[in-house]
């Protein structure tokens, strides 16, 4: 697969201009490239695999973000939640109480799927987490990547390309791509901080460092090490024992980028990241003996008063790309291997399992069990080789054409580990309903283990014509071809016409894919609960297996997609940006996590299942079909009053997914409502606000700067467990706005100081019936999350 490419140029017959937002400013800056030899000069824009003359001169929608200014002194500190306040199309909310999706925050754009966005670390791509996201209101059923294993010292901008891509750089680029530059400059710099919630938890502490220096003979190596504690929060109501808000997380990260010259022009480049991160989140309550609580689930010897488990995860993920860039003749080739692993192990602490309470008790003892266990956990892990080509012909096809082709080899692998067996068993075989395996998180059962592998091949090729001074045009055509489900074509038109010197119109039309990812086609879950004394299987069954044969589930194959934009860019002046750009996304055969089907809803069924011993299922099927149409909106203006400056900018983002079709299996005819429920149709829907926009400022005077945004968050409405047939009304969350607030001052032109606050009107969403919501809580993890107000200050040194 080729992705980004950097092309070689040895002038530049204009400035280069980018869409730059910085922490909260849009701004169109030129960058110039100045060239004192005859080493060839290089830039790249996500989408082109060409140097572009800008990003609004693209003919799909780019933003170019650079983070320089985020990572010195932004009031967020990680990835995600700084890109949710900057991109109009981007969305990340922690989550809370919902068995992983808490402790690793997953993100999308244009309110689609997490698994339906591609992210690049310098062009190439990067793994996906091992997690599959269960609960939580977003992204209930999808993977991810993890955007916050990458520290933010360590970036140099990220691109955004907001258009279908799969014909250009293959599976999961639906949505759109998303490309982390890592930087490679020289110099050092260092940065630590400090944050809390109003209400006085929430307490994050980072230090990062970042050294950029020389090796070998003209090479560079850039460096970063980043330490972030973020500590637990809690909005639970006086009297309710349960921990609801931020999981506590401590990350520990280092990551290394260069590269060195080899032969003639040869670059051989390099990146190696790792990131170890302890994380923590609470689930739901167990009360005390004697209340309504089941009290199988307790021990009056352990936890008299009632308990609250803890859900534990060390997370490690590695990630690494060797690459040399050379050329052939007048072809450049870019021969590269990339390698990426995320693994996740649970340990259940604050637990027991009460059947070895039990039966402790029964034998006399005092009816103790363990309070932690080892649950198991999941990895995934990849391997991808690229080999791309490409070469600018000066005159062909109007003023010059670009071709660029190339083929990639992807590897990959899924396991699922067992926990303990005290993490699960039935210890005192009474058949009590709810007591065997950790309270909190059941662990993963021998059954459950998997070790799955799968590989693909993919080619394409790629053209892009500057058919005359006003016009461009680009066509992409990629095969790819897997081991387990078989072959797909894409294929993406795009170009672009400058009707004004300040007036550019752009649309593109593509199809595209998104192969299911292993972990949904081998996710595999287990827990017994007693129907009628009788030991009973409660699974969320992977595909393929006796389970999913006996209900007539078919193999999980591909997403397909199809996507038109339509906009228009107007520069009037270099201090003047505007971008408007329509999309339509149409996805056919979606993958979705079924609800559980069981001998209530679905009897002949149930029987069934439970010759296999299995009392309710559900399982990941392609059988929903959905269409988002939306518009995306930024405008950039800069202004000067004498020696002060003033950066405006505002980005909106507005958008409406609906399930045009749900099409079951032959043996689940008649029972979509249990297939996918109301709740989880609106989880598709409006998982993510239908609008959200930033407007910033940012005000410079003196060594002084001023940062604030407005950040607009639209209408939600979700979901609730009784759902509209039983007579409650759908959970509305009205429209809400907060604003951030950052002061900088500038100490000398090596050192600064921010202060400021994040949503400091402390606004939070629309109260709800705490009995009907996902999270237990008067309020989901939904718009600008459920906390509240926020302050913060860090230090930046440049040394």
């Amino acid at each position: 697969m080729g992705e980004t490419n950097v092309f070689k140029i040895k002038t530049l017959r204009k400035a280069v201009l980018v869409s730059l937002y910085g922490a909260s400013a849009v701004a169109i800056t030129p960058i110039t490239y100045a060239q004192t030899d005859n080493t060839m000069q290089s830039v790249s824009v996500v989408g082109s695999r060409r140097a572009t003359s800008s990003a609004t001169d693209t003919v799909v929608p780019v933003d170019v973000i650079p983070m320089t200014k985020a990572g010195e002194s932004g009031g967020q500190f990680d990835l995600a939640q700084t890109l949710t306040y900057v991109s109009p199309s981007f969305n990340s909310t922690r989550q809370t109480g919902s068995d992983g999706a808490d402790l690793v925050d997953s993100a999308a754009l244009r309110g689609l799927g997490s698994d339906q966005t591609l992210v690049l670390v310098n062009g190439k791509r990067r793994h996906t987490t091992a997690l599959v996201n269960l609960f939580g209101a977003r992204n209930r059923g999808n993977t991810g990547t993890d955007m916050n294993a990458i520290p933010m010292l360590a970036i140099k901008d990220v691109q955004v390309l907001r258009d279908g891509a799969a014909a250009q750089y293959g599976s999961d680029a639906i949505a759109g791509v998303m490309d982390i530059g890592l930087k490679k400059s020289k110099g050092c710099e260092a940065v630590t901080g400090y944050s809390q919630y109003s209400e006085g938890d929430g307490k994050n502490w980072l230090a990062s460092a970042y050294c950029g220096f020389d090796i070998g003979n003209n090479g560079v190596l850039g460096i970063t090490g980043e330490y972030l504690d973020r500590g637990r929060s809690n909005r639970a109501d006086a009297g309710n024992p349960r921990t609801i808000g931020d999981s506590k997380t401590e990350n520990q990260t280092i990551y290394l980028n260069g590269e060195l010259p080899t032969t003639g022009s040869g670059r051989l480049y390099f990146t190696a990241g790792a990131q170890k991160r302890d994380a923590s989140s609470g689930a739901w309550a167990r009360e005390g003996l004697g209340s309504d609580d089941i009290p199988s689930r307790n021990s009056a010897a352990m936890y008299p008063n009632g308990f609250v488990p803890f859900i534990n995860a060390r997370i490690d993920d590695y990630y690494a790309i060797l690459g040399h860039r050379n050329q052939i003749g007048l072809w450049n080739m870019d021969l590269s291997q990339t390698y990426g692993k995320n693994k996740m192990i649970y340990d259940i602490s604050n637990t027991l399992n009460a059947s070895i309470a039990n039966k402790d008790l029964l034998a006399g003892g005092k009816g103790i069990s363990p309070s932690s266990f080892n649950a198991g956990g999941f990895s995934f892990e990849q391997l991808t080789t690229n080999l791309d080509f490409n070469r600018y012909f000066d005159g062909a096809v109007g003023l010059g054409l670009n071709v660029a082709f190339g083929g990639e080899y992807r590897h990959e692998n899924y396991k699922i580990y067992a926990g303990e067996a005290g993490s699960y068993i039935d210890a005192d075989g009474l058949g009590v309903g709810g007591n065997a395996g950790s309270q909190g998180f059941p662990g993963f059962q021998p059954a459950d283990q998997v070790n799955a592998n799968r590989h693909s091949t993919a080619a394409y090729l790629d053209l892009e014509a500057d058919l005359t001074d006003a016009v461009k045009a680009q066509g992409a055509v990629r095969y790819e071809k897997y081991s387990d489900f078989g072959s797909t074509t894409t294929g993406k038109l795009a170009g672009s016409w400058r009707v004004a010197p300040g007036v550019l119109l752009r649309g593109s039309a593509s199809t595209g894919f998104r192969a299911p990812s292993l972990q949904q086609m081998y996710f595999s879950s287990t827990f017994t609960d007693f129907i009628g004394g009788v030991p009973t299987d409660i699974v969320l069954a992977p595909n393929n297996s006796a389970v999913t044969n006996l209900a007539g589930i078919p193999k999980l194959t591909k997403e397909k997609s199809t996507s038109y934009t339509l906009g228009a860019t107007w520069t009037p002046t270099q201090a003047l940006s505007v971008t408007a750009d329509l999309y339509q996304i149409k996805i056919k055969d979606r993958i979705v996590l079924s609800g559980r089907f069981d001998e209530v809803n679905y009897p002949d069924l149930a029987t069934k299942l439970a010759t296999l011993g299995v009392g309710q299922a559900q399982f990941f099927v392609n059988s929903v079909d959905t269409k988002t149409r939306g518009l995306d909106l930024t405008a950039s203006h800069k202004a000067t009053f004498g020696a002060d400056k003033l950066n405006t900018f505002l980005a909106l983002n507005v958008s409406k997914t609906e399930v045009t079709g749900i099409h079951a299996p032959a043996s689940l005819k008649g029972y979509e409502d249990v297939l996918l429920s109301e709740k989880e149709r609106l989880y598709i829907e409006q998982g993510a606000p239908r609008s959200k926009a930033t407007l910033g400022f940012d005000y410079t005077h003196g060594a002084w700067g001023t940062d604030l945004k407005i950040i607009h968050f639209g209408p939600q409405t979700l979901g609730t467990y009784s759902g509209t047939a039983g007579g409650v009304a759908n959970q509305h969350y009205d429209a809400k706005t907060s604003a951030d607030l950052a002061f900088t001052y500038s100490i000398n032109k090596n050192m600064k100081f921010t202060f400021g606050g994040n949503n400091i009107f402390n606004v939070k969403p629309t109260r709800q019936n705490p009995d009907e919501t996902d999270n237990g809580f008067k309020y989901e993890s939904v718009q600008f999350g459920l906390n509240g107000a926020s302050y913060f200050g860090r230090l930046y040194v440049k040394f």
